[in-house]
């Protein structure tokens, strides 16, 4: 089986779009977003194919595409119909695939399930996308603890925006993980500026765990 990547983020607009487009032009493999809720303007489909610059075919489609951009659940209620998890199951591809989740992890995808539930059952490592910005540690190692009461794999912490030390150092001290990297603010982001900054700050074989011994 290919590697297989879920990433999911503390909350919305996070940066965890931009965060997977770096994974995957670095893993040159395959980007699937379960639930695009929102279709106004550029999906975070379009934003990966334009970021990453993979072929058209490494981009899966859309499980949902929902209208409204709000909670999945509400959003497909507003479509007139309920998200079936059945329609959500990993899809096997081959080479690596980053999936990518939508908003955080405890949003509703039914009036009866949480995301979290449902990528608790794929059982696939997750690498949890977090900002620096104020908030950000409580809202962290919620989502820490989250993931670990259901036994969910959890590669490592990603940190997204301006660097903050004692932030990133003390959230995976609390929440025993490891630092994984810290993606800055890129001022002209493209494909060629977002491989640089990915590769400068992040080592694929470390977020894959070869060779990591803890936190």
């Amino acid at each position: 089986m290919s590697t297989r990547i879920v990433v999911a983020g503390t909350d919305t607009d996070i940066g965890k779009t931009i965060f997977s487009a770096a994974l995957v032009q670095a893993l040159d493999g395959y980007y699937w977003k379960p639930i695009q809720a929102g279709l106004a303007g550029e999906t975070d489909s379009e934003i990966v194919a334009r970021l990453s610059g993979l072929p058209a075919l490494r981009i899966l489609p859309e499980a949902y595409r929902l209208n409204t951009p709000a909670s999945p659940h509400f959003a497909a209620e507003r479509d007139g119909f309920e998200i079936d998890v059945l329609r959500l199951r990993p899809r096997d591809v081959p080479g690596p695939l980053v999936i990518e989740l939508a908003g955080g992890l405890d949003v509703p995808l039914t009036r009866r399930l949480l995301q979290i539930d449902v990528i608790a059952g794929w059982k696939l490592p997750v690498v949890l996308c977090s900002s620096t910005r104020l908030g950000t540690i409580n809202h962290s190692l919620l989502s820490i603890e989250a993931l670990k009461r259901r036994g969910v794999p959890i590669l490592g912490i990603a940190f997204i925006g301006d660097e903050i030390p004692d932030t990133e150092s003390i959230i995976p001290a609390f929440g025993g993980v490891r630092r994984l990297g810290r993606l800055p603010n890129i001022s002209e982001l493209n494909s060629d500026t977002l491989r640089k900054a990915f590769a400068a700050n992040f080592s694929i074989p470390d977020i894959l765990g070869v060779g990591a011994s803890g936190p």
